[in-house]
C-alpha cells in the first residue's frame, strides 16, 4: 500500500464535515488547522503539496486574502490550493476573482466525494510537476547577496574581486553598462568592508542639477544663497565614518572635480557659504557607464582626479555575457515578487527561459527586472510565456529587421567582440585567429567602434 499524501485542510467553520473521513479512507493524511500560525506550523514541518481551504462565503475576500498571504508566502511555490465554498457565494465578484487568482480547483458544498478526489489527485499531480520544474536551477550561494545573483564564470570572478577591494581602504571605480548594478556592486563593498556599521551613501551625479550640485555634494551655511534658510549637511559629510558612492561620475562638472580632487588629497571640504575646513573620513566609490579614458583625452574628465580614484577598479560584465545568470536572475525576481500570495503564476514556460537567454538586454539586469515584474502583473497563464515578457518578436525593440549588409556587420562585430575576450585583447593573437592582418583588425575595431582596455 502506498504512503497517504498528506493534505492540509484550513477550515473557516468549527462544524466537522464528514468528508475529512472520506478523504482518509481514500489514503489522504488529513491535517487540520483553524488558524493561520497553525497552518503556517503545518507547512514548515510537514511535506504538504495540496491544501483544501473551506472559505466562509459571509466572509469579505479581503479577510480570505489576509489569510492566504502568511501561508503563501511561506510554502506558495509547491502547494496547490482547492477551494469549498458555500454555492450562493459565487455571486459575489470579489470572491470569484479569489479563486481565479489563488486555487487551482473549487468546489461547492456540499462536495461531491469522487470529484473532489480526482481534483486533489490531479492537485497534487500538478504540485509534483510545478515542484520540479522550479527547483530546476543551481542554488543561490548566501553570500550574493543585495541582488548580485550569478554562477556565470564573470560574475564569481566580480565576487571574489569585491571580496578583495573590500578589504582595502582605498578609492574604488566602477564601470560598466548602464543597469548592470553598479550600486548594488558599491553596496556590497561597504557591507563587506570595516565601514560596514557607518553609512553608506549613494548620489547620481548626474541627476542633481547644475545649480544645486555644489551644495548638494558639500552643503551650506545659512544664508549662504537664495533660499538658503539653514545650514544643510551635504552627501559627503553624510558618509562621516562609511563609504559616498558617486554614480555617473563622468558627469560631475569640471569646476566640482577640483573640489572632488582636493577632498581625496587633503580629507577636507567646505560648505559653502564658509571657509572652515572639515575634516571628513569617507571611502570614494565612484562608477560610470561612459568611456572614462575616452573623457580624460578629451579633457572632458580630469585626468588627477582619474588617478586618485581609480586606484582599485572593477568591470561589471553586461548580461548579455553572463550566460545561464539570465534564467537564474529571472527565478530569483520571480521569487522576490511573489510576495503578494498570489499562486496563480508558477514560473517561467521553457519557451520564455529560451526567449531570456536569446535577448540582447540592452537595459542589462534593470531591463530584466522590468520585464519579469511585467510579466507577473499582465500574464493570464500559469507559466511565463514569451510575449508575457515581450519577447515574442513582435514586442521584442531588440529583434529588428535588417538589410543582408547590416546582418554581416553584425555577424563580423561580434566575432571580433568574442575573439578579443578569448584572446584577452591581445590584438597580434586575435588578427591571426581571425585570419586578417593587425592593421585590417585595427580598421575594423575603429569601424564597430570596438574598444580594449
Amino acid at each position: 500500500m502506498s504512503a497517504a499524501r498528506n493534505l492540509l485542510f484550513y477550515q473557516t467553520d468549527p462544524q466537522p464535515l464528514p468528508l475529512i473521513d472520506q478523504l482518509s479512507a481514500a489514503g489522504w493524511a488529513v491535517h487540520l488547522a483553524d488558524t493561520v500560525p497553525d497552518a503556517v506550523e503545518l507547512l514548515n514541518h510537514q511535506e504538504i503539496k495540496v491544501g483544501l481551504f473551506q472559505l466562509d462565503g459571509t466572509a469579505d475576500c479581503t479577510d480570505t486574502l489576509n489569510q492566504l498571504h502568511p501561508m503563501n508566502g511561506t510554502f506558495r511555490q509547491h502547494v496547490e490550493w482547492v477551494a469549498l465554498l458555500p454555492i450562493d457565494s459565487l455571486a459575489a465578484e470579489p470572491l470569484r476573482k479569489c479563486i481565479a487568482d489563488y486555487f487551482y480547483d473549487y468546489h461547492t458544498l456540499p462536495a461531491d466525494r469522487d470529484r473532489l478526489l480526482f481534483s486533489l489527485g490531479h492537485a497534487y499531480g500538478m504540485a509534483d510537476m510545478v515542484r520540479a520544474l522550479t527547483q530546476q536551477h543551481p542554488t543561490i550561494d548566501d553570500e550574493q547577496e543585495d541582488e548580485m545573483v550569478g554562477t556565470s564564470t564573470s560574475m564569481q570572478a566580480l565576487f571574489q574581486q569585491i571580496r578583495k577591494v573590500a578589504s582595502v581602504d582605498a578609492p574604488v571605480l566602477i564601470t560598466g553598462e548602464s543597469g548592470t548594478g553598479k550600486e548594488l556592486a558599491a553596496s556590497a563593498i561597504h557591507e563587506r568592508s570595516s565601514r560596514h556599521e557607518a553609512p553608506f551613501v549613494a548620489v547620481n551625479c548626474g541627476a542633481l542639477p547644475a545649480s544645486l550640485i555644489q551644495s548638494e555634494l558639500f552643503g551650506h551655511e545659512k544664508g549662504a544663497f537664495t533660499g538658503a534658510h539653514e545650514r544643510k549637511i551635504g552627501f559627503i559629510e553624510a558618509a562621516q565614518g562609511g563609504t559616498l558612492f558617486l554614480d555617473e561620475i563622468g558627469d560631475l562638472p569640471h569646476e566640482l572635480q577640483i573640489n572632488l580632487l582636493r577632498f581625496l588629497q587633503e580629507g577636507t571640504i567646505e560648505r559653502v557659504g564658509s571657509r572652515e575646513k572639515l575634516y571628513v573620513d569617507a571611502r570614494i566609490v565612484a562608477a560610470t557607464h561612459v568611456d572614462i579614458d575616452l573623457a580624460v583625452k578629451e579633457k572632458r574628465f580630469r585626468e588627477d582626479l582619474y588617478y586618485r580614484l581609480n586606484v582599485l577598479s572593477l568591470q561589471i560584465p553586461p548580461l548579455r555575457e553572463r550566460g545561464d545568470d539570465v534564467s537564474i536572475l529571472a527565478k530569483y525576481f520571480f521569487k522576490k515578487f511573489s510576495t503578494d500570495g498570489s499562486n496563480r503564476i508558477k514560473g517561467f514556460s521553457d519557451a520564455a527561459i529560451k526567449a531570456m537567454k536569446n535577448h540582447e538586454w540592452p537595459g542589462n539586469v534593470r531591463e530584466l527586472i522590468n520585464r519579469v515584474r511585467r510579466a507577473m502583473v499582465m500574464s493570464d497563464k500559469r507559466f511565463i510565456t514569451p510575449a508575457d515578457l515581450g519577447l515574442d518578436g513582435r514586442n521584442d525593440p531588440s529583434v529588428k529587421l535588417m538589410t543582408l549588409d547590416e546582418a554581416r556587420s553584425d555577424a563580423e562585430a561580434e566575432a571580433i567582440r568574442k575573439c578579443l575576450r578569448r584572446t584577452d585583447n591581445n590584438i597580434s593573437q586575435a588578427a591571426r585567429n581571425l585570419g586578417i592582418s593587425r592593421v585590417t583588425l585595427y580598421r575594423l575595431m575603429e569601424k564597430y567602434e570596438i574598444r580594449v582596455t
